[in-house]
This record gives C-alpha cells, structure tokens and sequence, in this order.
C-alpha cells in the first residue's frame, strides 16, 4: 500500500537539500513504500483532516516526512509512528533546526505493537496487510478522537462505507459501522505514485460515534461473525451447523449455571435459536440486507435469551 508523500512547502530554514534527500530516499518494497507525486492529493488529505491549531495528531507510517511538515505547519504537535529507521532519519534531517522541530514526537516501531498517546486527529497511509488490525486498534484507543482520514487498498476502503445490499457489504463494514461514521472522501489512482502501485488507493474519513453502542463488541462481533459466513443465507441456515449448535449450547448451559438459572430439562438448543429469530421476525431475513439496527435487535433477543457468543 502506498505512502503518501509530497514536496514540501519551505518553512523557515528548512533547506533545499534535504527536500533533495526526502525526494530520493531508498524503498523498502516489504513495506509498501511509494511516493505520492501529486501534491494536490495530499493537500486535500490534510484538509479533509480539519485541523486545528491545538490538535495533537498521530501520523502513522510518514515516510521520509513531506506529509508531515504539512501537518505540523498546521497543528499544534504531531507523533509520528515510523516503523523503517532510514525514513525516521530522513524525517530528522529534514526539521532539524527549523521551528518545526520543537512540534514533532517521533516514534521508531510498528504502530501495532506500540502504546498510542492521546491524539485528536490521526492520518495514514497504511499499508494493507495491516489495514483491518489498524483500523480496530484505533476505534479502541481511548480517549477517543475527533476523526481520522485514513489512505487503503481500494477495494478495503470500499468494504468499510458499504451497506446493506451492496456486494461489499461484509463483516467489516458491520463491525466498524457500529463504532464510526465512515466516509469515502477521495480517489487516488496508480499513476499519482512513484514507483505506481499494484492497486488503487482510496482515502476514508472516520468520525468515531461518541458515547460508543452500550454492548460487549466481543459478543456483537461473535454474532455478526456467524451471519457473515454465509450471508445470503437465511440466518437460521447460518445457525445449523453442528459446530455452531455446540458453540451455543456450551455457552448457554455456562451462562445458566454462572447465574444460578435452571436449563430446562426439555432444552433444544436448535428450536430455542429457531424462536429467537422468529420473536424477531426475521426468519426470512439475510445478513447481506441487514443494518445496524436489525443486528443490533437480534442480539439483544439472543441475550435475553440467555445466549452468548463468546466463550
């Protein structure tokens, strides 16, 4: 997945050798490292961002640092997580002895493994065998921030902003649809990289919906990940497997006997999940059409119904 990248704008003694350094840096094709030659997509990235001059912003995967004089040139400090040493050096270089110095928090690491600080804004290029885990590790964090502007995999940011009925529509989109609002904002083709790519990139905004859904994500999760094995079956279908029976009859007899309630003698496990959906009135209805609110009924009927789906 691409890095976005872009001359940067001369700021106080920032000098012209060390654009030249930052223009000519050596790639480690492992990580997705490409430079995004057009600087009027990376404008537009930064201000879709909407910065303020007393947000702290998390950028992750800078590069050799064009997108990150931008930012500082805008916030009031930015954290930089930077997993190739040689791009954090060029970062250095760059800012060394410039005002922008003062105003940047570099981290050498992978971004998966360190300990996020407060932020209010992040922007990424992620690279996108990383994508699903960065997007989840964010929507954790906590305190939660004001929004992220986020550049993925074209068809990985398409699966986030799809809804019910698209054909994109998976378990993805469910799961961080719950947390955020989540907008497509920008296309960005091959040809605005160098080298170009293998893929089409696009760039996603995510506000975090503030107070978070009052439900165990474990469990909604467990659900949704039920359904979506075949989604356009019937929910019932998705619940007649015999590993699945097993799942839930093992859980519901362990949340009877933690909280003291009896398990009926007579206990079905397969018509009891039969009577929750039809209580629903969803008998009839598919994962692939469903939206947040019909999940979000579903599993509140499975656990008044003493069901759980994590173990």
């Amino acid at each position: 997945m691409p890095r976005a990248e872009k001359p940067a704008k001369s700021v106080g003694a920032a000098s012209e050798a060390s654009q030249v350094r930052a223009s000519n840096p050596i790639f480690n094709k492992t990580l997705g490292q490409h430079i995004l030659k057009n600087p009027l997509v990376v404008q537009r990235i930064v201000e879709k961002a909407d910065l303020k001059s007393t947000d702290t912003v998390l950028e992750i995967g800078p590069g050799t640092g064009n997108v990150t004089v931008r930012i500082l040139a805008e916030a009031k400090k930015t954290i930089a997580v930077e997993m190739d040493p040689r791009m954090a050096a060029e970062i250095q270089k760059r800012i060394q002895g410039t005002p922008l110095q003062r105003k940047l928090d570099l981290i050498v690491g992978d971004f998966l493994k360190v300990d996020l600080p407060y932020f209010d804004v992040c922007i990424s290029n992620t690279p996108y065998q990383i994508s699903s885990a960065l997007v989840f590790k964010l929507l954790r964090h906590r305190p939660l921030w004001r929004s992220s502007v986020l550049m993925f995999q074209r068809e990985f940011a398409l699966r986030l902003v799809a809804k019910p009925g698209d054909p994109l529509y998976c378990r993805l989109s469910v799961n961080v649809q719950l947390l955020a609002k989540v907008t497509h904002i920008l296309k960005v083709g091959k040809n605005n990289f160098r080298p170009p790519p293998q893929v089409e990139s696009s760039v996603v905004r995510f506000e975090p919906i503030q107070p978070p859904p009052p439900i165990d994500f474990n469990e909604w999760d467990g659900l949704v990940r039920i359904l979506f094995v075949r989604k356009n079956k019937t929910l019932l279908a998705n619940f007649k497997t015999r590993s699945i029976l097993k799942l839930l009859e093992d859980n519901y007899k362990t949340f009877c006997a933690l909280t003291g309630r009896p398990v009926p003698p007579d206990f079905d496990c397969k018509e009891a999940i039969t009577q929750v959906i039809i209580d629903c009135g969803m008998l009839d209805q598919r994962a692939s059409k469903m939206d947040q609110n019909d999940f979000l009924t579903l599993l509140n009927a499975f656990i008044t119904a003493g069901f759980r789906f994590t173990s």
